[in-house]
């Protein structure tokens, strides 16, 4: 495969990228610091201009791409392959140095099951180790679908062949409906971790996961990460997860089992669409999840470390009440997906 250098203009900082690799994941492989959320074009925060070179995009209609940033030669990272070498121009930012390298490996897909009604774990067994921080995700190729499909990691983060990942089946929706379909024994091709949202080992704070919908498997992998984590031993851990119906409430048995959860765990359900005159599960609460955020903990927010994944409307309501709690933004950790 061809290889071609890419120079980050007003720099000495360059990397190497072949044909078959996107600038923005190229660049993370070899520790650049190139800024990015969503990974899969939707987000525009890996957007750069192309001062010398040729590029082709694999996605030309990217929602994260406007038309005048295609007239001022700007381009999405996520989406962009080097025809040749390429002079960029492009603010690096340290926060965005990746934790570990992303690796690219075929996977097969060696088993699944059912969580609820719409929402399935799936088990990849990967060629080569992926080494991965509890909260990041990867992208996911399967075959006759353009363009992978970001996935969190469910499992602890290590060094590892195994890759668990929990997706809600969207109706009409062309990637989580092909996973749901893929047989057993199939291939597809894994990349990654990506993500800046993953477990710090080394934060003094009690620990707030807050999750909705697939944005489970993020959450989960951090409450697994934190109880198998002897520096974050002392830590109480809180858990809550919004779900519209009772039949969509889970999580609460992937987390009672973990070691000292009974000590140091709380989980918290909180469903948003039963009326006033229907009666809620047992121990849940009623509304919606960034109300019974501020319900629970109030104030004293700004004192939690706090992780959170979901549909782009919780996340919104959500970050809005930290902000208003003047909870301080290096103690609250997201990733953009949409």
């Amino acid at each position: 495969m061809p290889m071609h250098t890419i120079q980050i203009a007003g720099s000495d900082a360059s990397f190497a990228c072949d044909a078959n690799d996107t600038v923005l994941r190229a660049a993370l492989r070899q520790g650049i610091a190139f800024p990015y959320e969503c990974n899969v074009g939707s987000c525009g925060n890996c957007k750069f201009e192309v001062l010398a070179g040729q590029a082709i995009s694999c996605w030309p209609e990217a929602p994260g791409l406007s038309d005048k940033d295609k007239q001022k030669n700007r381009m999405l990272g996520c989406q962009t392959r080097a025809q040749g070498d390429l002079q960029i121009k492009l603010r690096t930012s340290d926060k965005y140095k990746p934790v570990h390298s992303p690796v690219r490996t075929r996977a097969t897909l060696t088993a699944s099951r059912a969580l609820t009604h719409d929402l399935s774990e799936f088990r990849f067994e990967c060629a080569e180790p992926v080494q991965f921080a509890s909260g990041q995700y990867a992208l996911v190729q399967m075959e006759g679908i353009a363009g992978p499909r970001a996935y969190s990691m469910s499992n602890v983060g290590g060094n590892t062949t195994t890759l668990d990942v929990q997706v809600r089946r969207v109706p009409n929706g062309v990637g989580s409906n092909a996973l749901f379909d893929l047989p057993l024994g199939s291939a597809v091709e894994i990349d990654g971790a990506y993500g800046m949202a993953y477990l710090r080992q080394d934060a003094p704070r009690d620990i707030l996961c807050v999750g909705g919908g697939s944005g489970l498997a993020p959450m989960v992998s951090i409450a697994r990460g934190a109880f198998a984590s002897s520096a974050l031993a002392s830590r109480q851990l809180h858990f809550v997860y919004g779900a519209r119906m009772p039949e969509d409430v889970c999580g609460q048995d992937l987390l009672t089992p973990l070691p000292g959860f009974s000590e140091r765990g709380h989980y918290q359900a909180v469903i948003s669409g039963l009326d006033a005159s229907e009666a809620l599960p047992q121990g849940a609460l009623r509304g919606f999840v960034h109300e019974a955020v501020d319900q629970l903990f109030g104030d004293t927010l700004a004192e939690m470390e706090i992780y959170f994944a979901g549909p782009p409307l919780m996340a919104q309501s959500l970050l809005k009440l930290l902000i208003d709690r003047k909870v301080p933004m290096d103690q609250v950790h997201f990733d953009q997906f949409y």
